[in-house]
């Protein structure tokens, strides 16, 4: 495969994302004034709630069976460790770069989660058609040449959509948004927090004498006898009753509420369809009685990423007047995205072979290695537009990030074919 052609292929879906990008902006424009800050805010309520869930829920249910879970067991494995991979690169990046806390959450997502959807929706069958392909002819690439693809058990007559699909709700439904989601969650409670205890100190520091202590002795005495209050009124509460305190105290302290986010429930919802025969008999085919509600969530799913490019779009306006992020954490960010996940990327495939955990279908293992080299997942903006903290720094680093990625999914994809030929 020629090199330009190459060049092409991983150009396209990245060009794609740039020219929607590009259209969010120019609505945003305040001559244009027709995507501002409150129109955005609200449409990233509907991807958060409504089509998000609908296209990871939708995927999962259409894709997943027990047989292509046991036989492409290892997928969800790896792009687990590619969170893992770039989480630890991202820590490294914050030690060494010192950003503000509010930017701590956003950083660790970028690094640690990848666009595996649309992008490599176009790149593999693209590589597939090309001759001098690794992986054969285009009909044995795309119907049934590789070993993991002979059981038959899929009724889609292209592996690579279960493989692509697999790992959007993968990683939009359980790992970004159980992980990433709750990073930048916590993150963006921290600033929040903090700004607000200096608010208050800096409020009432003229009135707190230097000499006087905060707590008088008295007051410590109350506050050591608290927990004896405390232990007496436990003694007098029912077994049921110290259950129910103890399940409310989790709760409060795990947010399961925010850790089960919309599209975490989509996910979980499209597992629950696709792997109990009988519901997905009822809702899954072109013979099924209740098709049209599989149809309509699929619509509604395929919403969400071009809206959410928007969105992105939008916010780059704003972005390049008022964000602050400096040179150091983009650079670093594009490193560690492009350079050192990659690197990390070869280093678990290669084991993983050798430990005979995957075989050795050159495709297989060209769509492994190739989610250790994707660019941040687009579904970070929606986070940070929810949370209402670096919306502005997210949008620049995914210009400057998509940028890079042309060139760097080039130079990957070529090492790639090399790696597995």
């Amino acid at each position: 495969m020629q090199l330009w052609t190459l060049f092409i292929t991983s150009s396209i879906p990245v060009l794609e994302s740039f020219l929607i990008t590009a259209l969010g902006s120019f609505l945003a424009l305040d001559r244009i004034n027709l995507f501002g800050q409150d129109s955005r805010d609200h449409l990233n309520i509907i991807v958060f709630y409504v089509l998000t869930p609908a296209l990871t829920g939708a995927n999962l249910a259409e894709t997943i069976t027990l047989d292509s879970m046991i036989e492409l067991w290892f997928m969800p494995v790896n792009i687990l460790l590619t969170f893992i991979v770039g989480s630890i690169f991202g820590w490294i990046l914050i030690k060494l770069t010192r950003p503000p806390p509010q930017l701590r959450g956003l950083i660790v997502g970028c690094c640690a989660a990848g666009n595996m959807g649309n992008l490599l929706l176009i790149i593999i069958p693209a590589v597939c058609e090309e001759s001098g392909s690794p992986f054969g002819d285009a009909d044995t690439c795309d119907t049934n040449g590789l070993a993991y693809w002979r059981y038959g058990f899929f009724s889609s007559s292209n592996i690579l959509d279960l493989e692509i699909s697999l790992s959007i709700c993968v990683i939009g439904g359980i790992y970004l948004w159980t992980y990433v989601y709750n990073i930048i969650r916590i993150s963006s409670d921290t600033s929040i927090q903090d700004s607000t205890q200096t608010t208050e100190i800096s409020a009432t520091s003229d009135h707190i004498s230097c000499t006087e202590p905060l707590l008088s002795s008295e007051d410590n005495v109350d506050q050591y006898a608290l927990p004896c209050t405390v232990y007496e009124g436990d003694a007098k509460m029912t077994r049921l009753g110290k259950i129910k305190e103890w399940m409310a105290r989790m709760n409060e302290k795990l947010n399961l509420k925010a850790v089960f986010s919309p599209p975490t429930i989509g996910a979980i919802v499209g597992f629950a369809v696709g792997l109990i025969s009988p519901i997905r008999n009822l809702l899954i085919g072109d013979d099924a009685p209740l098709a049209v509600i599989d149809d309509s969530t699929s619509l509604l799913g395929d919403a969400a990423i071009p809206l959410l490019t928007m969105i992105i779009g939008g916010n780059l306006v704003k972005g390049l007047r008022m964000s602050e992020i400096r040179k150091s954490i983009l650079i670093g960010i594009i490193i560690v995205k492009y350079i050192a996940v990659p690197l990390t990327g070869i280093l678990v495939v290669k084991a993983a072979v050798k430990f005979g955990l995957v075989s050795n279908d050159p495709l297989y293992l060209f769509v492994l290695l190739l989610q250790f080299a994707v660019p941040p997942a687009m579904n970070i903006a929606t986070i940070t537009q929810l949370f209402g903290q670096g919306q502005g720094e997210c949008s620049v680093i995914m210009l400057w990030t998509y940028i890079f990625a042309s060139l760097s999914l080039t130079v990957w994809c070529a090492f790639f074919l090399w790696l597995v030929a």
